[in-house]
């Protein structure tokens, strides 16, 4: 294996667990594209998450600058990090839409521009730019057979990003962001304060979360059909990886205090479970 392929393998299984389990049962060929491509997504996301309080929102921007230029001149044949090299690898056999992988660099500058959203439609916004193009990314990869799938692809991104916010509220408010949209807040009668001191016991917080997760839960149930539109040897991954998730979601619901507090991680027999759901093409709600 070259040095290239071995960083962003190891990159996928360090700080993609919950997504290398369905990695692991892709064709070879779509695994290394696979790899490849999560590292080139994972790369902008930490550029702005595991900077540090210190960094400021200029050498940020730098840096997202640097990396959406290193995609230019990947695309352009001239790759320079180990990350670009493995992607530049699988390009030939795998079409991976460059303005998808910039479009995700454009969310994740989101993230030093605004800390709030207002409305869900907002918020959506945001989605289409941090998941919904790693979708197209990952589609490009899977293999499509018909041509809702993008449709179904969108469901099923917007549901693991949904899960992704229900889980990390509390890491969130740490980074002085609320991804919750501040309407639904209103609605529910959770202040910005009560979530920024941790005020999250009551009723009014469970209400709320409950009405977030049911949300995510309907895009799991929107996105059922997409395996089957899917080349036959991505099927079982996108099944696990969508299966993992909405087990994480369905914690998050049961508890939403608790994983205010600490992260919802699945136990070892739950990740168990979804993989063999997945294997037996089960659907995700």
């Amino acid at each position: 294996m070259s040095g290239s392929r071995a960083h962003v393998r190891r990159l996928a299984h360090r700080r993609g667990a919950n997504f290398s389990l369905g990695f692991r049962l892709l064709p070879a060929a779509k695994r290394r594209a696979v790899y490849a491509a999560y590292a080139a997504c994972r790369i902008p996301d930490d550029i702005v998450d595991e900077a540090g309080p210190g960094v400021a929102t200029a050498e940020l921007t730098r840096r997202l600058d640097a990396w959406r230029d290193e995609l230019e001149r990947t695309y352009a044949g001239r790759p320079g990090t180990a990350a670009t090299v493995a992607l530049a690898e699988v390009l030939p056999a795998f079409p991976i839409p460059k303005p998808a992988l910039l479009g995700l660099v454009e969310g994740c500058r989101m993230d030093l521009e605004r800390r709030r959203y207002g409305t869900f439609a907002e918020l959506e916004r945001y989605c289409e730019l941090v998941a919904v193009t790693i979708s197209d990314i990952s589609l490009a990869i899977f293999g499509v057979l018909r041509a809702e799938a993008p449709a179904a692809g969108r469901h099923l991104a917007m549901a693991l990003q949904l899960t992704n916010i229900a889980r990390d509220v509390g890491e969130d408010v740490g980074r002085g962001r609320i991804y919750l949209p501040l309407d639904e807040l209103e609605r529910f009668g959770v202040a910005e304060r009560d979530l920024e001191a941790g005020r999250v016991e009551g009723r009014a917080y469970a209400d709320l979360m409950g009405f977030e997760c049911a949300r995510a839960r309907d895009h799991f149930r929107a996105a059922n059909p997409l395996p089957a539109m899917l080349e036959a040897g991505s099927r079982a991954a996108v099944r696990v990886m969508g299966g993992v998730y909405r087990r994480v979601l369905d914690r998050v619901a049961a508890e939403p205090a608790a994983a205010f507090a600490r992260r919802a991680e699945l136990p070892r027999w739950q990740r168990l479970t979804a993989v063999a759901a997945g294997l037996l093409a089960r659907p995700f709600v």
